[in-house]
């Protein structure tokens, strides 16, 4: 039976060791500056990896990063966006369109990469 726990807000169910998003998220919370974005792009990954169809979770990520890795109004200015259309956004309510994924996803100095679903063999 999984685990629920709470990290950066997020409610997931991890099983019973502890997950790489988790340690990444832990290693996030400890920086007490803007983390790097090489941190940063792991944990979404790693986010990805774990819920890779649960839409809210993956925003929430992404919300939680923003957040650690510099001030939402700066964030909104560099995306192009009011400061409260972003945080509706990247709300466990908002439903944002992939053009506002990708424009907050470049204002934190992250990019999409694409790959295949590897089969399980």
């Amino acid at each position: 039976m999984p685990v629920i726990s709470y990290f950066f807000g997020i409610c997931v169910r991890m099983p019973r060791r502890p997950s790489p998003a988790l340690r990444l998220a832990k290693k996030l919370r400890a920086w007490r500056w803007k983390p790097p974005p090489e941190d940063c792009a792991a944990f979404l990954e790693a986010a990805f990896v774990e819920a890779p169809e649960d839409e809210a979770y993956l925003v929430r990520a992404l919300g939680e990063v923003a957040r650690a890795r510099q001030d939402m109004s700066q964030v909104a200015r560099d995306a192009g966006l009011s400061r409260a259309g972003l945080h509706k956004a990247l709300s466990a309510e908002g439903d944002p369109r992939l053009s506002t994924l990708l424009k907050v996803l470049r204002a934190l100095g992250l990019r999409v990469h694409i790959g295949a679903i590897k089969a399980d063999a």
